[in-house]
């Protein structure tokens, strides 16, 4: 199972963060993007819990997956509930035996990040790996998959800053060695709703699509053109008045 996937360096990229149910602003930005030529849909995990649609909004997406593979779906803690609890968990509490099953399948296949021009998207936080191929070698539950499910970060000195409900943290300079380790200017991820949308001097963008936090918005950025900042990534909110019709 391939679990970091290279982008090419054509076309353009549209970053959702955390949907967590939200089947219409899900299928009001598939639509819009998934039928343009070069253009790569990147989805930054947590599509389920919290939300009213989390099961409408999972099935439209692995729907749409079968046909193209340009959308990119990866992991976020709330699909490894079965590997590692996290609340809440509705939609898998809704889940007779034999969908459960289906779903731990799926989602056990989902790779954990994306590498392009500049970037790395991921769902949590960075893993302490020497080059960007071996996120290739993290297995479920261990200490690197637990930072790249679960893991936070917060603009402040330091490397580990602690774990607080199971959620490690991780201050700049562990975000700096890594990042400079793996030869990288920008991480996208989404996860934490309590982080501000961009830290460490504009080089860590935190998004979110999703109306359970009330931030809407996504990210579009050219792969032929290397992302040294976020101020190279257009982030895009989404009118809500526009999501209903």
């Amino acid at each position: 199972m391939e679990k970091i996937i290279v982008l090419p360096e054509k076309g353009k990229v549209i970053f959702l963060g955390d949907t967590h149910g939200d089947y219409k602003t899900t299928r009001m930005i598939i639509k819009g993007f998934i039928n343009k030529k070069k253009h790569y849909i990147v989805m930054l995990g947590d599509y389920v819990d919290r939300g009213e649609d989390s099961k409408k909004n999972i099935d439209f997406l692995l729907e749409i997956k079968k046909k193209h593979p340009n959308l990119i779906m990866l992991a976020g803690n709330h699909e490894m509930f079965f590997i590692r609890e996290c609340s809440p968990s509705d939609f898998w509490d809704s889940l007779s035996k034999e969908e459960c099953e289906y779903y731990k399948d799926v989602f056990s296949k989902l790779p954990l990040a994306v590498s392009g021009n500049g970037f790395l998207a991921l769902h949590g936080a960075l893993p302490d790996v020497e080059k960007i191929e071996d996120i290739d070698n993290i297995q479920p539950g261990d200490e690197n998959w637990i930072k790249i499910i679960w893991g936070d970060f917060r603009d402040k000195p330091g490397e580990y800053l602690g774990n607080f409900l199971g959620r490690p943290k991780f201050g700049r300079d562990y975000f700096l060695k890594v990042m400079e380790r793996l030869k990288k200017n920008v991480l996208i991820r989404g996860h934490d709703p309590l982080v501000s949308e961009r830290i460490f001097n504009n080089r860590c963008l935190t998004l979110f699509t999703s109306s359970a936090y009330g931030h809407r918005k996504i990210a579009i950025l050219d792969l032929q053109k290397e992302i040294k900042s976020v101020d190279d990534i257009d982030i895009i909110p989404l009118d809500p008045a526009e999501i209903e019709i």
